[in-house]
């Protein structure tokens, strides 16, 4: 009898309809908006802290990055010196709400994977989701450490470069639009760069890479890398190098675990 209630339990679940999927989307949808939103207000009400601390953190004396590579680099020992102004009558007000959008998502980021996360686990069979134990918490981490990386280095030496870059007469008084949207760029795409493993993990999973297809293309692998960190960085060399060396270590540690993969895959249908 204990069986059979179990079972009827599980059936609910596992035959669930179409529209009721849908359902289920729909409410991890709304969880994760509001959880956004609860942290957008929540950044919005600390206008003070996060405009002079956070956003405009890098024109400051004491931000970490010039504190530390000063020791290394002597034009990093001073933060750029640039004015940011406003020429419209919205801009304060809009800005403040995007800033508060953006760092709404960057918080509430580990509670909207587990959102994601229990909304696919339920589809998977038991191996899949012992294997992919702890992924919400992974996933989390390199995220905000990519978001970390480009705010402390990839920030500071960005505006070092692009506000003393000299032409003719000109001075840098960028808006604080456009000021925002620059952190965004240096900030937010390195925090999805950082899921490089998690991504090489489940295309290992699907066949669609291998430890191998990886190691005989690392030198284009390493030309791409290198392009791609002059995307997302200013045309200075020692600026691409540093978040092109750390994308690179990623490379190689996906390498080791697209390896660990294969060989559990191999272990698996040897003991099946």
């Amino acid at each position: 009898m204990a069986k059979g209630k179990e079972v009827v339990k599980q059936e609910p679940e596992a035959e669930m309809t179409f529209l009721e999927h849908l359902e289920a989307l729909r409410w991890h949808i709304i969880r994760s908006l509001a959880a956004i939103a609860l942290f957008g207000i929540v950044m919005f009400l600390s206008k003070e802290f996060v405009f002079d601390r956070v956003i405009f953190g890098p024109k400051f004396n004491d931000f970490p990055t010039y504190k530390i590579f000063c020791y290394f680099i002597n034009t990093m020992c001073q933060p750029p010196v640039f004015e940011v102004q406003t020429i419209s009558v919205e801009e304060k007000f809009l800005t403040h709400i995007k800033v508060s959008i953006i760092l709404g998502v960057v918080v509430a980021f580990p509670y909207v994977f587990w959102e994601i996360w229990s909304f696919v686990k339920p589809g998977l069979y038991p191996k899949e989701r012992k294997a992919a134990r702890g992924i919400v918490w992974i996933c989390s981490s390199l995220f905000l450490t990519g978001v970390l990386f480009g705010y402390y280095i990839i920030t500071p030496f960005a505006l070092k470069f692009l506000t003393g870059y000299e032409i003719a007469t000109t001075i840098s008084s960028p808006t604080l639009s456009s000021y925002v949207s620059s952190i965004a760029f240096y900030t937010l795409p390195a925090g999805f760069v950082f899921e490089l493993p998690i991504v090489v993990y489940f295309l290992t999973k699907v066949g669609l890479i291998t430890p191998e297809f990886m190691r005989q293309y690392r030198r284009m692998a390493f030309i791409i890398i290198l392009v791609l960190s002059a995307i997302i960085t200013p045309p200075d060399v020692l600026t691409q190098f540093l978040i092109g060396i750390p994308i690179f270590v990623l490379y190689e540690i996906s390498i080791i675990i697209s390896k660990r993969v294969v060989a559990a895959q191999k272990a698996e249908e040897e003991n099946s």
